[in-house]
């Protein structure tokens, strides 16, 4: 009898791509995904109400609990014995890559294998017009699924060896000791970040004029060397925090969305 064969991914869109792309080449693999975003939020503990109470406190979210539960499912998959483990990991995304260290980190002893995507790059044919250069993967959920299976990039898992094993269980311990509000990449490296981190960048996309909060936290996302920092969610909520501290000023209905919201620096004077 064939062993079954987990895939456990680190974003629900990744899950979504794989699964898809799984059914298409004729494989009946489970995928088990992680909802949680863990480059943001205390990590130890890292239990789904400690998170939760945290991100509802300063990101003002208040159903992230089932977020953080869905994951702990995941961790209890990744217990099962008897059954071929992926995970699939990019150090290009802070959420993915936080995500693997802590999966890895309540995987224990029990061997696993790695698709590691950080430097496959993938190439598109467009229907009509000259080929695009091939770019980094970044992640697994911003690959279409028929790209997933044409290049049948579940070919690549590696057993994961015991020195690789070592140092990211070593990295994972020391960012649980420094339990830092934010975790981002830093050279191919997960690092401690303040929860300011991002505050700089954001405030450099607002000016004189009013313009939807959204332009200024869309720009702060915007990939730099092909690496994904941080949500969404996330910069709201300094956005939010930066009209507060009266950086910023910003007027619409921000306390229900801050997309729907527009932001300048404050003291502009009105034209008479």
């Amino acid at each position: 009898m064939a062993q079954a064969v987990l895939h456990f991914v680190f974003t629900p869109s990744g899950a979504g791509c794989l699964v898809q792309a799984l059914r298409k080449a004729g494989r009946d693999d489970r995928v088990i995904a992680s909802y949680d975003d863990l480059s943001f939020g205390p990590i130890n503990p890292g239990d789904a109400s400690s998170r939760a109470k945290w991100v509802e406190n300063e990101l003002g979210q208040t159903d992230w609990k089932d977020r953080s539960a869905g994951s702990e499912r995941a961790y209890d998959e990744a217990r099962l014995p008897d059954c071929r483990k992926i995970a699939w990991l990019t150090r290009r995304s802070a959420m993915e890559y936080a995500g693997f260290l802590d999966w890895l980190w309540r995987l224990g002893d029990a061997p696993c294998e790695v698709v590691d995507l950080t430097d496959v790059t993938v190439s598109h044919r467009p229907e009509h017009g000259p080929p695009r250069p091939p770019r980094p993967a970044v992640s697994l959920g911003l690959l279409h699924h028929d790209k997933i299976c044409s290049d049948k990039l579940w070919d690549l898992a590696e057993p994961l060896q015991i020195s690789q094993r070592r140092e990211y269980l070593g990295l994972w311990q020391q960012l649980r000791s420094e339990n830092a509000p934010l975790r981002v990449i830093d050279g191919g490296r997960l690092v401690s970040a303040p929860i300011s981190f991002f505050d700089g960048l954001l405030m450099s996309f607002v000016t004189d004029h009013w313009q939807k909060a959204a332009r200024a936290i869309g720009s702060t996302m915007a990939m730099d060397d092909w690496i994904i920092q941080t949500h969404d969610v996330f910069l709201s909520a300094r956005v939010k925090a930066l009209a507060e501290s009266g950086s910023l000023e910003i007027r619409g209905p921000r306390a229900a969305d801050i997309f729907s919201s527009e932001v300048r620096l404050p003291g502009v004077r009105q034209p008479s």
